[in-house]
C-alpha cells in the first residue's frame, strides 16, 4: 500500500489523548502500537487485542514513525572505553 494512503489512517483530534496521533479517529495512540511492537509483541497479538484494528493500521504506525524520525537528528550516546 502507498505510504501516503497509509498515513491517511493516522489522525489527530485535540479531544483525544491531547491531540496525539491516533489510528482512524479511535482511542488507540500510534505510540501505543509502536510501544507494543518495541516490546516484542507480534502484529498478530496486537490485532487480537484490538479486533477493529487492521494490518494496514500497524503499517501506518510504522510509516508514521519512519517519517517522523526521518526528520530528526539523533545523537549517539557517548560510550567511554574501559581503561
Amino acid at each position: 500500500m502507498d505510504e501516503h494512503v497509509l498515513l491517511q489512517r493516522i489522525t489527530v483530534n485535540p479531544k483525544i489523548f491531547g491531540g496525539k496521533p491516533i489510528i482512524r479517529g479511535r482511542r488507540l495512540a500510534v505510540e501505543h502500537v509502536l510501544g507494543m511492537m518495541a516490546a516484542g509483541d507480534p502484529p498478530e497479538t496486537i490485532l487480537q487485542g484490538y479486533p477493529w484494528l487492521e494490518p494496514a493500521d500497524i503499517q501506518a504506525c510504522l510509516a508514521y514513525a519512519h517519517r517522523l524520525v526521518g526528520h530528526e537528528r539523533i545523537e549517539p550516546l557517548p560510550v567511554e572505553s574501559p581503561s
